[in-house]
């Protein structure tokens, strides 16, 4: 197969070992499509089929950088119209531990953030065009979670969110984020 051809098979998203499918030397393909610019590398390991295949979403790349995880916090807030302004961090909610400034990405011109989450706080979240959306209650619950403190708390458009869902919800988190839900509601 040529370089075309590989291209062509591999999905819009993929990791350097879906490769060893198609070729047996992966390293040496990746050297030479980077150089053409036929991939873009997101992260190691990981890649865009920039040639052939319709760019995916920043929220779909960066879910498929960690499995299993969702988009959250401010970014989902703001997708639901929670929340009006516009947020430069995308956090993604994951189960992997690898997580961390340092494993942070930077992907046109947004911040894509990693943060672990344990099993019993994993849920809250719908399939949506190729990644995993919190629902409304979910993204502020973990926005709470892990900023302490509600987002633009004065601005809160809390029409399109079910308190009683997001009560509901809480009930799972520790008690710092039941009370802040509570003033809230």
């Amino acid at each position: 197969m040529n370089t075309l051809d590989i291209l062509q098979a591999l999905p819009a998203l993929f990791r350097s070992a879906d490769l060893l499918k198609f070729t047996g030397n992966a390293n040496v393909f990746l050297t030479r499509a980077l150089a053409r610019g036929y991939v873009t590398r997101l992260t190691r390991g990981v890649y865009v089929n920039s040639r052939l295949k319709a760019e995916p979403s920043l929220e779909e790349a960066a879910c498929f950088v960690r499995t299993p995880s969702y988009v959250s916090a401010e970014w989902a807030l703001h997708k639901h119209g929670v929340i009006t302004q516009v947020p430069t961090v995308c956090t993604v909610i994951t189960l992997s531990t690898a997580v961390g400034i340092t494993r942070n990405l930077d992907w046109r011109g947004v911040a894509i953030e990693y943060s672990h989450i344990s099993d019993r706080l994993y849920f809250g979240f719908e399939a949506r065009d190729g990644f995993n959306l919190a629902r409304p209650e979910k993204a502020l619950l973990d926005c709470i979670y892990y900023r302490y403190a509600a987002p633009f708390e004065g601005e809160l458009d809390l029409e399109g969110v079910d308190l009683k869902r997001l009560q509901e919800m809480a009930q799972s988190f520790p008690v710092r984020v039941r009370a802040m839900i509570g003033r809230l509601a």
